[in-house]
């Protein structure tokens, strides 16, 4: 068997590679503020002399969620329909090593929606009908950005080079045409609504103009002219009326719906974006920054084997705490088996606190192996935040700590309370730093051995000390009878340049219905000044049916329940999500994708079974994350034309050399219906869809002398105060390596105090051109000239001349502009 296995896949390799063009696409997208709806239809034409068997798979892009998917030829219709695995659906369906093998040859990581759709003969057509929901980016300057997915506008053979499967075997949607000519024709209408009215639509394709369909302008349409462009993604720029901090659109619920379920009561959709100012670099901030520490680190930093960069508390944590402004609070945790702080609470930044805070972190770790990062969290968590300062947690994890589940399902406890910057060094943390990000609004990065660990952890800083708007609450005015619920809650905090999107549920019945409006009003802190922003919103449906608010606010509170039923919370979350699931269309873990056939014929073409047996009217489905290491995470398709069998034979043999190289023994047969085959583990992770693969990729690069430059001005940053500034002392002359008496003699007349002539020569040092300190030292240099600023502005220019010529250098005074 092994002979044959590796007789059929040498044949395999050397099969040629053709195309199926996608003939035609109808895409009707419709955008309801910063939401869209998404309905397609494609059709794929076999021209070649032979059968094709076809595994259609669509790339799910962020905050995308498919809710609706089949695909006819003729007399043979596949029908995507979710059910509850609980019913042990996988027992009758087609056997799953075609998603599997498809997720271990791929080049392209991310997650995937997968369906295999049987046997396409020549001169026969597929039309695939998809719909699906998704959240839209919002530019800073209000408008909602929609792009169209590769695999319903396929403008080029880039991305379908990049993402050729290695030992290609699928199909992966339908084209890969070597043409300069766009193969097919694109119908694209979009239709646009907000209560604030459409203003403008951009696009990198003509467009029709706009037509409104109401005289408010609340309503309007648009549709594609031309050509779509070539070898750029499709996007549109939708600009409404006025950008305001706040807005709310309400979507009627499903007449067909119980009421009181999600789908049966109105929902608003609401977006938050205060305009919050810039901060001044170097000036008092408020905030509340903790740092949990992995204590293994302390270990690791005394084994010489080890990278440098690993080296954590000598630079990266000097580097982070010297870096913080004056003004906000910090706290740090080195969590082990006794989870505590190094304060009760977190305590203001003042010179005399940090010094403590240095002395007291231990030099080595007490118990490498029992990390207790959940006792941690839980700890963080039950002390009081300072009022006014937005908490965010700094969480380094050398390994993959205990009790995944449970941390992820405390931290999604508390998520509207703090944001969450995670920092991994090994692949298997990877996904659990990805998801505590996630949940929180925070950024997860993952710091490889060649790199320098201070270099990112202070880049990830300057992010999380951008302003935000404090203490936020949303209050409602509504009629008598009608009340409203924010699914998961009102963040405490949103920060500079997030927008924040919040479903809320109206429960009741109006007791006048003759009122038609509501009142939803943000309030907020902003750099310590209460700010009041109020919006009036029709209580009439906004949408057109659709639902494409409800099925967001579905896909929003099944990511909500996950962590608890996964981390042990009972039935009830689990019970919760299935009901969720399945009324809305968009799956959960505890639901899966099934294809059906809904015609007795199971193939589309004149011959034998390629695939299916003839009793089967099930065909494998499902979401599969792809494990790829390509950096485009777009899976573009591309098609492999084989006859009917191979496809078949390519995967038999696989397996047959899966069972003698992995051990595998148990591997079922086609066709065969054994549960262990079929059936999914009965434990559900709350890290299931998360694509570790993708974030690592998104984590920065730095060159090698970032540990360097590192090294050379640690010694400089240790002396500097939390103010800023520097003592006029021997351990500055040495840095700079001059005479402590030369300084003092070198001094300007002008200049009173000491501490001002230290902090310009260390500033001026630092500052150096031959030298690439200015990415780890520009926090602590933007405090050093703000000191200064305060201090000694006239005296400035001649303690600049003195330092250029004590120091050999040639800086120009511009250095101490902010």
């Amino acid at each position: 068997s092994t002979a044959m296995g590796s007789f059929l896949l040498g044949k395999w390799l050397h099969m040629p590679l053709y195309s199926v063009p996608l003939c035609s696409a109808v895409v009707d997208v419709a955008i309801q503020d910063y939401v869209a709806d998404v309905a397609s239809e494609l059709i794929y034409q076999n021209k070649s002399p032979m059968s094709t068997e076809v595994l259609f798979v669509f790339p799910l892009y962020p905050q995308m969620s498919i809710y609706s998917f089949q695909a006819c030829s003729e007399d043979t219709k596949v029908q995507v329909m979710l059910q509850d695995e609980a019913q042990q659906i996988h027992e009758a369906t087609g056997c799953w090593e075609y998603l599997e093998y498809l997720q271990d040859h791929s080049r392209c990581p991310g997650e995937v929606f997968a369906c295999f759709l049987g046997t396409l003969a020549p001169g026969r057509e597929l039309v695939v009908t998809l719909r699906y929901v998704q959240e839209l980016s919002r530019e800073p300057d209000g408008a909602a950005r929609f792009v169209l997915p590769h695999t319903l506008h396929p403008y080029t053979k880039l991305y379908s080079e990049a993402c050729t499967l290695p030992n290609t075997l699928f199909l992966l949607a339908a084209w890969n045409h070597l043409d300069s000519q766009l193969p097919y024709s694109l119908l694209l209408t979009a239709s646009l609504q907000s209560p604030r009215g459409v203003a403008n639509v951009q696009a990198n394709c003509s467009l029709t103009p706009l037509i409104y369909m109401a005289q408010d302008h609340s309503t309007a349409q648009v549709s594609l002219t031309g050509s779509p462009p070539r070898h750029h993604d499709l996007e549109l720029l939708v600009y409404f009326g006025e950008p305001s901090a706040v807005s709310a659109v309400v979507e009627k619920g499903d007449l067909g719906a119980p009421p009181g379920s999600l789908l049966g009561e109105s929902m608003v959709l609401v977006t938050l974006a205060p305009s919050i100012p810039e901060a001044v670099p170097g000036k008092r901030q408020s905030g509340e920054l903790i740092f949990l520490l992995d204590t293994t680190f302390l270990e690791h930093a005394q084994h010489t084997s080890r990278p440098a960069c690993y080296v954590f508390p000598q630079d990266c944590l000097l580097f982070l705490l010297k870096s913080l402004p004056l003004g906000v609070y910090f706290n740090i945790y080195c969590y082990e088996a006794a989870s505590v702080g190094i304060y009760p609470q977190s305590v203001e930044y003042t010179q005399g606190n940090l010094i403590e805070a240095m002395r007291r972190i231990p030099s080595t770790s007490s118990s490498l192996d029992d990390t207790n990062l959940l006792g941690t969290l839980r700890s963080v968590y039950s002390t009081p935040r300072p009022h006014g300062h937005a908490r965010q947690l700094f969480i380094f994890m050398t390994g993959l700590p205990a009790d995944t589940e449970a941390i992820a399902a405390e931290v999604c406890r508390h998520r509207n309370s703090h944001r969450c910057f995670s920092f991994c060094f090994s692949e298997d943390s990877a996904a659990l730093a990805t998801a505590l990000a996630r949940e929180t609004d925070g950024e997860a990065t993952y710091i490889p051995s060649n790199n320098s660990m201070t270099a990112v952890v202070l880049q990830c800083l300057k992010r999380a000390l951008k302003p935000a708007a404090e203490v936020v609450s949303l209050s409602w005015t509504l009629p008598h009878g009608l009340e409203v619920e924010v699914l998961g809650g009102t963040p405490q905090s949103i920060f500079q340049g997030q927008h924040i999107f919040l479903y809320a549920q109206i429960h009741g019945q109006a007791e006048d219905t003759m009122v038609a409006k509501g009142i939803m009003t943000l309030q907020c802190s902003l750099d310590g000044e209460d700010v009041t922003h109020t919006i009036e919103f029709p209580l009439c449906s906004q949408g057109d049916g659709r639902l494409v608010g409800h099925r967001l606010a579905a896909r929003f509170l099944l990511q909500r329940l996950l962590p608890e039923a996964a981390g042990g919370s009972g039935d009830e979350p689990r019970h919760r999500a299935v009901e969720i699931s399945l009324t809305s269309g968009i799956i959960c873990p505890f639901t899966s994708y099934v294809g059906i056939h809904t015609s007795q014929r199971v193939t589309w073409y004149q011959g034998p079974l390629a695939l299916l047996a003839p009793w089967q009217s099930r065909v494998p489905c499902q979401i599969v994350e792809l494990r790829g290491s390509c950096k485009d995470s777009s899976c573009f398709p591309v098609t492999i034309w084989v006859p009917p069998g191979w496809l078949t034979a390519v995967r038999e043999s696989w397996l047959a050399l899966r069972r003698l190289t992995c051990s595998t023994a148990a591997v079922p047969q086609w066709g065969s219906c054994s549960k262990a085959c079929k059936t999914l583990p009965s434990s559900v992770s709350s890290l299931k869809f998360v694509d570790p693969t993708a974030f690592a990729l998104c984590s920065p690069i730095f060159l090698p002398w970032s540990t360097e430059a590192i090294a050379e001005c640690q010694k400089l940053v240790a002396l500097q105060r939390e103010d800023g500034s520097w003592a006029l002392s021997s351990g500055l002359a040495s840095v700079l390596e001059v005479d402590e008496a030369e300084i003092k003699r070198k001094m300007p007349g002008e200049v009173t105090e000491p501490s001002i002539w230290a902090t310009v020569l260390a500033v001026t040092w630092l500052q150096r051109p031959d030298k690439c300190y200015q990415d780890h030292c520009e926090l602590l240099m933007a405090k050093a000239m703000t000191w200064l600023c305060s201090q000694a502005v006239s005296q400035l220019d001649k303690c600049l001349e003195a330092a250029n010529n004590l120091l050999g250098s040639s800086r120009k005074a511009n250095i101490f502009r902010l």
